[in-house]
């Protein structure tokens, strides 16, 4: 059966916008993109665009009901709160927030996340509510200790889950929490691998001088390298094609170019970074340096939402003036960042990212009904200037609906994750873990 769906445009990513275009979807997969005219009759939708679903490269939604947590605070004392309000809740409350913030990316438009989570509540919140997702197990340490309990344990809890739908990967948390010898380890996992690099001063005075907020919790960290954890992975043959690496905020000329000569991929946060007053990542240089660039909300904790219109923007704003040109970054290539680069990041390029024939059909429909950007003069610009969750219409994965507007209310998911901010926030007991 062949269904179609038109709109005012269809934005593929990987070629120019097809105006009153038209996309056919067979058995989950793209089967056509074309014209209207071309296509024939199907599901209309006026005053709207039809582009590829986006691919948030880089989340942590076992943390949607963080958002204000520790708010103003710097960076290192911001993840200790974060951590001491963590452990006051038990595995299936982290399993309701997880299943809470799937459903908040699918209200999105974001099709495909790559989620580094803590317990693996991740993975099973995506194959309950069809969110395609490559979720990275996170390990902390200097040993390989982790991998032989911790890791094993979460891996076996969220096997059912995994599938065509839901990867698994392992994320070594960054240089400053995993020593060498745990990153070679989860390397030889042979599993698609992310990390943190460089997102923060207080990172980086930790590790260059073994000083700052970092200090109070050295018995617990690998002893600080005197210099980045960029330089230190590439001293120890770490930096490797495939592997991604969040933020990058604080790199110098050096170290973008050994993350380029060893193939690392990265992904940019921009209303994280900028929230935590961490700075803003030099996508300029990054993109000149030839890498491969994907972009992601990072945690409700910092952003404070998975809204990719909301991160298109600030992408958008903070590039044009950290560079001080209007052209720094344009919305078509802001939306190809948010797609079909993060597809790459992620290694999924082949399968989604843009609406071509052959690809799955993991798209969304955004209407800019009663918008200021109708008349459309760029659709490319009016979705990333003028999108909103609320204009989300449908968002489909593999050719089926996971979110329409009006359809989907997810009450109890989200009266669950307000009881667990309750326990979070310490205005209600706590459960053991």
């Amino acid at each position: 059966m062949t269904t179609i769906l038109s709109a005012d445009w269809v934005l593929p990513v990987s070629g120019p916008p097809i105006r009153d275009g038209a996309v056919a979807i067979e058995d989950g997969r793209i089967a056509a993109v074309g014209t209207r005219d071309e296509l024939g009759p199907g599901i209309e939708y006026p005053d709207a665009a039809i582009l590829p679903g986006f691919v948030n490269a880089h989340s942590h939604l076992e943390y949607a009901v963080y958002a204000g947590f520790g708010d103003g605070l710097p960076f290192a004392p911001w993840i200790l709160i974060h951590m001491e309000r963590k452990a006051r809740i038990a595995p299936e409350e982290m399993e309701a927030i997880a299943r809470l913030g799937a459903a908040e990316c699918l209200a999105s438009g974001i099709t495909t996340v790559g989620d580094c989570s803590y317990s693996g509540a991740s993975a099973t919140a995506c194959g309950e509510l069809g969110l395609r997702a490559v979720v990275y197990l996170e390990v902390f340490g200097t040993t390989t200790e982790q991998l032989e309990t911790r890791f094993p344990a979460n891996r076996e809890r969220v096997s059912g889950s995994l599938g065509e739908l839901v990867q698994l990967g392992v994320s070594p948390h960054a240089p400053y929490t995993v020593s060498p010898e745990l990153y070679e380890a989860c390397f030889e996992l042979g599993l698609p691998l992310a990390t943190h690099f460089s997102e923060s001063p207080d990172e980086d005075t930790w590790m260059r001088l073994g000083e700052g907020p970092w200090k109070p919790l050295a018995a617990n960290l690998p002893p600080p390298p005197g210099k980045s954890g960029i330089r230190l992975l590439a001293e120890h043959g770490l930096l490797r094609p495939g592997m991604l690496a969040a933020h990058c905020v604080t790199v110098d000329e050096e170290e973008i170019a050994l993350l380029a000569e060893h193939g690392v991929v990265v992904v940019h946060c921009p209303r994280s970074n900028a929230i935590l007053g961490c700075g803003i990542a030099p996508l300029a240089d990054l993109q000149s340096a030839g890498l491969i660039l994907g972009l992601g909300t990072d945690s409700p904790a910092s952003t404070p939402s998975f809204d990719m219109f909301e991160e298109l923007r600030m992408a958008l704003s903070l590039a044009r003036a950290r560079e001080r040109r209007p052209d720094a970054l344009s919305a078509t290539q802001a939306l190809e960042l948010a797609t079909l680069g993060s597809a790459r990041a992620l290694g999924l390029a082949d399968e989604i990212g843009s609406l071509e024939p052959g690809k799955r059909a993991d798209l969304v429909v955004v209407s800019l009904e009663g918008s200021p950007f109708l008349p459309w003069e760029d659709p490319a610009a009016a979705v990333v200037l003028g999108g909103s969750p609320q204009r989300v219409a449908a968002t489909l994965v593999g050719g089926e609906i996971r979110y329409e507007r009006g359809a989907f209310d997810w009450h109890e998911l989200r009266q669950r994750g307000v009881e667990a901010r309750d326990r979070l926030l310490g205005l209600a007991p706590s459960r053991s873990r």
